[in-house]
């Protein structure tokens, strides 16, 4: 169990805001899997306040997203409350404001994971969502563990987390590493358990290096934090959430997914994707994940190689029925212990 302010979520296995990933094709597929929360891809603030087709789409939540979790980021302070007003109007559940983004492009326009740099803008920005939406919707933050290794970079962070807590948010999530990091090297757990002690009842989610179900128990187990988001690990592999959740229960780990069970989870991503996108668009996002589901796959290059050339439905089509024939016997497919990669018993990668 898990409580972000009025919301309780059954388990704490989320899934992440994913720029360029988690639309509402991949959101309803995660839920379908067992995640019992998802957030919606970044969005700036300006282009929530501008009015168009950007505006009129990220302002659609469907009927059967709920609960979804909106991500704001932005560098001006008087964008973020508008903004925050309008998503919650238009029926997202949660508002989170990414303090953690480490792209150059947007480091460079002051947002992200600059404003670790610039606490006084941070807080200023956390109080003004609270002030648009806190009355009646859980605010939360994303965070990285600072912009660097340096003294006063963990005392910034200290500050945001601080205030944030003091103003009202309902939950922060920390990654563990830096924004310098990016995503090269690990993942530091320990600031995790030291930012949870730090807050004691205070709900912190942890993020960062979790691409298997057990390095989501094992955070939690290790580091006390009170649930996870997961981002990349979820990435053509929607069954850890349901993972997750057996080994919570005590229950062994569920058999790796066969290719019936790959097969039907890329036939209903790909429904989804084109109910969401059209089938010109789909195609396009539709490769990106194709890439990750070969991962699982006994022959991942080939499959992998199907899914870069595909751009149609009946791509796709034949695809699944080439590469996912489940009248044929294919080599079993093991996990390989402590990363999110897997390994085809003898087959090349």
């Amino acid at each position: 169990m898990l409580r972000l302010g009025s919301i309780e979520l059954q388990t704490p296995f989320i899934q992440a805001a994913l720029s360029g990933y988690s639309d509402l094709a991949m959101r309803r597929l995660a839920r379908k899997y067992g995640a019992p929360y998802t957030l919606n891809e970044v969005v700036l603030d300006k282009s929530v306040n501008r009015r168009g087709k950007m505006q009129e789409r990220i302002l659609n939540v469907a009927d059967d997203d709920h609960p979804v979790g909106g991500q704001l980021m932005g560098a001006d302070p008087d964008d973020f409350g508008p903004a925050a007003a309008a998503m919650a109007e238009a029926g997202y559940d949660v508002i989170d404001i990414n303090f953690g983004c480490p792209v150059r492009k947007v480091l460079g326009r002051c947002r992200g994971g600059f404003l670790l740099s610039d606490p006084k803008t941070a807080v200023d920005i956390i109080r003004r969502v609270l002030d648009a939406v806190g009355k009646t919707h859980p605010v939360t933050v994303k965070m990285r563990r600072g912009t660097d290794d340096s003294v006063e970079s963990e005392k910034n962070f200290f500050e945001i987390l601080d205030s944030a807590f003091a103003a009202g948010v309902s939950a922060v999530t920390v990654h563990g590493r830096t924004v310098e990091q990016r995503y090269v090297g690990p993942s530091q757990w320990s600031f995790l358990k030291k930012v949870k002690r730090h807050v004691g009842d205070q709900v912190i989610l942890g993020s960062g290096d979790l691409f298997q179900a057990e390095d989501c128990l094992r955070m939690m187990s290790e580091t006390g934090v009170d649930g996870v988001t997961i981002a990349r690990g979820c990435i053509g592999y929607p069954w850890i959430f349901q993972e997750c959740v057996a080994i919570q229960k005590g229950d062994n780990l569920p058999a790796f997914p066969s290719i019936a069970e790959q097969r039907e989870a890329i036939q209903f991503h790909w429904d989804q994707l084109q109910a969401v996108h059209g089938e010109q668009r789909a195609g396009r996002h539709m490769r990106k994940f194709g890439i990750k589901y070969a991962e699982q796959h006994a022959s991942p290059k080939e499959v992998r190689d199907a899914f870069i050339r595909s751009s149609r439905s009946d791509d796709i089509t034949q695809i699944l029925e080439t590469w996912y024939d489940t009248s044929r016997d294919w080599p079993a497919v093991k996990r390989r212990a402590g990363v999110g990669n897997l390994i085809a018993a003898g087959a090349t990668s």
